[in-house]
């Protein structure tokens, strides 16, 4: 029987009980319509999962009991960032979600010069609060046990100049230069363009800033899947 994974921002602790409420005892009564007894696994971005068992399952609540706690070690010693252009709708949903079951750290969103969607007060709000639950959800299907933070959307510009990277990577059709040598001492960052791609300002100023022009085939590729092939490349060559 597969057991249910579940992202809770509690902190847990080993041999205590602990009580759900709102949207996942909701995902967990009415969606799973759990039982006493039903086997879980919880983990909260400590690192560590905890196995746990449902003691009893109220109208708004959902009563657990914490077990042992293990490390799958399932998160990627290789540290990456990846800024993306905004696209629309499904694209930036599948880019969140497949980056983060490939293990990427963290994700920046970026308003560029080409993108389409303009987000802001409560709309980006609520954009952001949903794409940070597809990152949860990407976690809770992967085994993942740290969630990575989908950060507040700025602009390509803020982002190539505040970017500390020990290795920053620019991912453009025209250049001939691909992955290869030894794993960079530190943070890697990977600078993808939205659906219409980067403007030539935008490459130039990236450039100036330290990032390196890399190719990922002869194909033209989409902007969600772009960042697919590059944490899959990144991560058989040095991650885990």
């Amino acid at each position: 029987m597969r057991i249910s994974r579940l992202y809770v921002t509690q902190p847990l602790q080993e041999a205590s009980e602990l009580t759900l409420d709102g949207s996942r005892a909701h995902y967990l009564g009415k969606v799973l319509r759990v039982t006493a007894g039903t086997p879980l696994c919880l983990f909260d971005d400590s690192g560590l999962e905890f196995a746990a068992t449902v003691l009893a399952v109220d109208k708004h609540t959902v009563r657990v009991q914490l077990g042992a706690a293990q490390n799958p070690g399932t998160e990627s010693p290789l540290r990456t960032t990846l800024a993306l252009g905004i696209s629309r709708g499904e694209r930036m949903d599948y880019a969140i979600q497949k980056s983060t079951e490939l293990g990427v750290s963290a994700i920046q969103p970026l308003y560029t010069l080409h993108c389409e969607v303009k987000l802001q007060g409560e709309r980006q709000d609520k954009r952001l609060d949903h794409w940070q639950q597809v990152a949860i959800s990407a976690c809770e299907q992967s085994g993942r046990v740290r969630v990575p933070p989908v950060l507040a959307p700025m602009t390509l510009d803020e982002f190539v100049r505040q970017s500390t990277a020990a290795l920053k990577l620019l991912f453009d059709q025209g250049e001939t230069l691909t992955l290869s040598g030894a794993r960079p001492a530190g943070e890697v960052a990977l600078l993808i363009g939205p659906e219409g791609g980067l403007a030539p300002q935008e490459l130039a100023l990236a450039r100036e800033r330290g990032f390196v022009g890399i190719q990922l085939g002869r194909r033209i590729l989409r902007t969600e899947t772009a960042p697919v092939a590059a944490l899959a490349v990144l991560q058989q060559l040095w991650g885990a």
